[in-house]
């Protein structure tokens, strides 16, 4: 079944979803505010309706999930056995302070695991994909970059609008020889960046949903990396009754 998505095809959609935003972007919009206080911009409904719509003009008819559309019964969603997981605009605290750091996150689910996804940051013009078995991709360039790894600074990248307290103490103590530098950006960036080689690890001790990783995990995972839940290092799966993800790490391992 994943043979008959095109991933240009889901990458066109990403692309042509981003013009629309940056338009919004460029200009004044309204803010509006969700029962949990987070924050939801004119960008966010419009990114929405146009995945959605792009998706449904696929050859494959799967089911649709996004955060801005997710109100769907885990008595219905159990029994899908691939679906799109999306987040029209990961990084809407980015967005509204003007920073170039969200993107849109398209992802398929098979089984719980993320089979194909693509990452598009519109302000950058930087475009990550990945479909299971063929690789992972930033503008056409495979993953990981070859980029040559320091010898002397241990990249940690964190959130630059949710680093917990939790997140500090699992940095501090982490053991290297190296000396440790912090990157905080927005978005799932934060994962893709582990994916290119420009970050060593990612830890995440704080609250995500599922559409915020679904598209970048399986951009790591096929890059050769993975995301590993904090408390018992096990994968972390998708289409779970609660959408709250785990705590987890971005190559656990790395050092």
């Amino acid at each position: 079944m994943l043979d008959n998505v095109s991933i240009n095809a889901v990458i066109k959609i990403a692309k042509d979803t981003g013009k629309a935003i940056m338009q919004i972007y460029n200009q004044d919009f309204d803010i509006e505010y969700k029962d949990d206080k987070s924050p939801l911009t004119l960008a966010d409904k419009t990114a929405h309706l146009l995945i959605i719509q792009g998706l449904k003009k696929l050859p494959v008819d799967y089911p649709i999930l996004s955060e801005e559309g997710k109100n769907i019964p885990y008595e219905i969603r159990k029994n899908w056995r691939y679906f799109w997981l999306i987040d029209p605009l990961d990084g809407t605290k980015e967005f509204i302070k003007n920073r170039d750091e969200f993107s849109i996150n398209i992802a398929l689910i098979h089984q719980g695991k993320p089979v194909l996804g693509v990452v598009y940051a519109p302000a950058l013009d930087e475009c990550y994909w990945a479909k299971q078995g063929a690789g992972a991709f930033k503008d056409g360039v495979k993953l990981p970059l070859k980029t040559q790894k320091s010898t002397k600074t241990y990249k940690i990248i964190a959130s630059r609008s949710h680093l917990s307290d939790e997140t500090k103490t699992f940095i501090k103590a982490i053991k290297t020889n190296r000396e440790k530098k912090l990157i905080t950006i927005g978005s799932s960036l934060k994962i893709c960046l582990v994916a290119t080689g420009e970050a060593d690890i990612y830890p995440r001790l704080s609250s995500t949903m599922e559409w915020d990783t679904a598209a970048a995990h399986v951009i790591v995972l096929e890059a050769g990396k993975e995301i590993l839940q904090f408390n018992n290092k096990k994968p972390i799966i998708y289409n779970k009754e609660n959408l709250l993800n785990p705590w987890f790490v971005v190559n656990l391992e790395a050092s």
